[in-house]
């Protein structure tokens, strides 16, 4: 193994990371700043407030993006098992 070849593959497996989390990451901040906003609106200062909402969202992010996710990882493992061969070798 070359060290292009472990470059590539710490790459490929910190791109699919990043696909995955992206989502979930993503609605959870959404949701963090508009539960701000409105604290800082009402002056309510709980501590707690955000934590359901995160949790809803977060579960309807992964039962939308569930396919998806599983899709983009199971690709992921097929083409680095098919490639075991290959990357063995150089």
């Amino acid at each position: 193994m070359t060290e292009d070849i472990i470059i590539k593959l710490g790459q490929d497996a910190l791109r699919t990371t990043a696909m995955l989390a992206a989502p979930m990451l993503l609605s959870t901040l959404v949701v963090g700043l508009a539960v701000s906003i409105f604290q800082a609106l009402t002056q309510i200062n709980e501590s707690t407030l955000t934590f359901i909402p995160k949790m809803i969202v977060v579960a309807a992010v992964f039962v939308l993006a569930g396919p998806w996710m599983i899709d983009v990882m199971s690709q992921y493992t097929i083409t680095l098992f098919e490639n075991i061969a290959t990357i063995v070798r150089e």
